[in-house]
């Protein structure tokens, strides 16, 4: 497929696949992000224990802040992707409720003025995504241009729906797979070329330990309950 063309039949996709999440009833996505985040506690232990990376959920995403919070409870360090510049490796700030939020491209908050943090883990949202462990995202290459950057890359769990599974995206040389894809049917796991369905594994990736933090007092959704 020529380039013009694969920029057309992406953009095509994209946008038919978040119609079809954005049409969904809030319970399916509650409960779809319910079985998403069981997968996750599940499968990938060290999650509770490393510096993880996540993204602030849009138009009916995987609403990871939840999980975050459950995480934070056990001793994670979770952080938000910031764009600093266009066509330029995306930084991670540290984030937890109280940390300063401002708004970014496609109104997406990020953290204003929190530490940078190299991340061991990033829940990476997709759009779309094919059983080659390739993501369908928003089509300005942040993600890929940002794990190529990495000294150290991170385990990348691209997090999506049954839905959004294409036979594939035409990956180009610049596209970089994921480790893992979670969606509500459970878990797979990318063997050589192409993803390994592995349902609900007793074990996943372990991830180096962090420094233990708590926030007892907060929200889902970054504000500071008031003092009773």
């Amino acid at each position: 497929m020529d380039p013009v063309t694969l920029k057309s039949w992406r953009k095509a996709e994209r946008e038919r696949l978040i119609a079809a999440r954005e049409a969904l009833a809030p319970p399916v996505l509650d409960a779809w992000r319910r079985r998403i985040d069981a997968a996750l506690e599940r499968s990938f232990p060290g999650l509770a224990h490393c510096r993880l990376a996540f993204c602030w959920p849009i138009r009916g995403e995987y609403d990871a802040r939840h999980l975050a919070r459950t995480l934070r409870s056990r001793g994670a360090l979770t952080a938000l992707p910031v764009v600093v510049a266009p066509r330029q490796p995306l930084v991670f700030r540290e984030w937890h409720p109280g940390v300063t939020l401002a708004k970014g491209a496609l109104d997406i908050p990020y953290p204003v003025d929190s530490a940078e943090v190299v991340p061991d883990a990033v829940l990476l949202p997709m759009n779309g995504w094919d059983m080659q462990g390739y993501r369908l995202g928003y089509g300005a290459g942040f993600f890929d241009r940002t794990l190529a950057s990495l000294a150290r890359r991170p385990v990348t769990i691209g997090i999506s729906y049954e839905l959004a599974r294409l036979d594939t995206i035409y990956p180009q040389p610049w596209d970089i797979p994921m480790d893992y894809v979670v969606t509500e049917r459970g878990v797979y796991r990318r063997d050589g070329e192409a993803l390994a369905y592995l349902g609900e594994p007793e074990m996943g990736e372990s991830s180096t330990l962090a420094s233990p933090v708590c926030y007892a007092d907060e929200d889902y959704f970054g504000q500071t309950r008031k003092s009773r």
